[in-house]
């Protein structure tokens, strides 16, 4: 306690003194420019928390997507897919080629009960093999939903990151605003207008603006390529249902 009393009248000292580093107007700043310098420095730490997130979520989505996709691909028969997702790890691909799987045969069950209500004496007519075009169209849309679920999942920080972007030039420039006020209202008490009197005010004010540049030009570069990669990623699940729906025609099973 007795250093630190020792140490604030020579802070409350310096405050007078002409700075000679943005260190010196940061410890010298009013009250409220340090609030404001203090509340950029949570959303920076914030958005690059985001942006680690988000670029980890997608490089781990990204990298199990196209695993599965080349054996996917290297798969003919759709039974082999369906051992080939059980035993990958659960991901996107994955989830999505069971959740077609599981409607196909809900599907066919629905469809076979509803053939024997309609011609009793058939009973045991094998199951249909096909679905009709509304099923077909019904696949299609549920495998989109399960796809903007997976995106949303993913990227549900990200409007966070565009919020932190947009917002932290204007909080930049209320505390610039308030601090050239403050300086000016300083030179109107001392009565001196020269440039050493005005001069620390408004540079005290503008580091507000630089600290929220700082902050708001690498969220709204992280914003950007991580909903480019979303885009992308995205783009290979579509391109996965479709293919999905393809081989579950060619083999009859739909």
């Amino acid at each position: 306690m007795n250093v630190i009393s020792q140490l604030f009248p020579l802070l409350q000292a310096t405050r007078g003194a002409v700075p000679a580093s943005p260190i010196d107007l940061i410890l010298g700043a009013t009250t409220v420019t340090q609030v404001v310098l203090a509340i950029l420095a949570l959303l920076s730490l914030l958005s690059w928390a985001i942006m680690f997130g988000v670029w980890r979520s997608l490089a781990k989505a990204s990298g199990s997507a196209e695993k599965f996709w080349r054996d996917f691909e290297r798969t003919p028969r759709i039974d082999d897919v369906g051992a080939l997702a059980k035993r990958s790890k659960p991901s996107a691909l994955p989830k999505l080629f069971m959740r077609a799987m599981h409607f196909v045969a809900d599907a066919r069950v629905v469809n076979q009960q509803a053939r024997e209500r309609a011609t009793p004496t058939t009973a045991e007519m094998p199951v249909a093999q096909t679905l009709s075009g509304s099923q077909v169209e019904t696949l299609h849309l549920l495998l989109d939903s399960e796809a903007s679920d997976e995106r949303d999942r993913i990227g549900r920080f990200l409007p966070w990151l565009a919020t932190i972007g947009s917002v932290s030039p204007l909080i930049g420039l209320l505390g610039t605003v308030l601090g050239v006020i403050d300086a000016f209202l300083g030179i109107a008490s001392k009565g001196s207008g020269n440039l050493s009197a005005v001069a620390p005010g408004v540079g005290e004010a503008l580091i507000a603006t630089a600290a929220a540049l700082s902050v708001a030009i690498p969220a709204t570069f992280g914003y950007n390529i991580f909903a480019s990669r979303l885009n992308r990623f995205d783009g290979r699940m579509e391109s996965f249902n479709t293919a999905v729906i393809a081989l579950l025609v060619r083999e009859g099973r739909i």
